[in-house]
């Protein structure tokens, strides 16, 4: 069981809601997080259980971002809108950046989000737990 969070700026929740429908039965197995309104649309299209942390421009990205710098996050799939201003542009910045520095896998668009949950899938995502044993698996919040 993976930590994974899903992150979709405005225009991209569409899109997010339907890679989580498509893949609700490899995502289900999982432990998800989501920024606010990001994970309201997932739960109401899917059901899947989501933990919600805050909307990202009131600070759910710095959140993910935390857990992430605790080593309790696994992938993050973050479907950027590359082509609109972000009023909260450094913390997005500063999301990327902590997944670099941890080692996370990091799919910002739709392909590259395709691929890791197909990985997920077939257990290729799963460094923590051959490095770490049992005691990831849990993020206390």
């Amino acid at each position: 069981m993976l930590r994974i969070a899903l992150i979709a700026h405005d225009k991209k929740k569409d899109d997010m809601v339907a890679l989580a429908t498509e893949f609700k039965e490899i995502l289900k197995d999982n432990q998800l997080y989501a920024t606010g309104t990001t994970g309201g649309r997932i739960i109401d299209a899917t059901g899947l259980d989501v933990h919600r942390f805050k909307s990202g421009p009131l600070g759910g990205d710095q959140q993910i971002g935390a857990a992430i710098s605790n080593n309790q996050m696994d992938l993050v799939i973050f479907l950027r809108d590359p082509l609109t201003p972000q009023a909260h542009e450094p913390d997005i910045s500063a999301l990327l950046r902590l997944c670099d520095v941890y080692e996370i896998p990091l799919a910002t668009n739709d392909s590259s989000a395709r691929i890791m949950i197909q990985a997920v899938e077939k257990g290729l995502i799963n460094w923590r737990e051959a490095e770490h044993g049992e005691d990831w698996k849990q993020l206390d919040i």
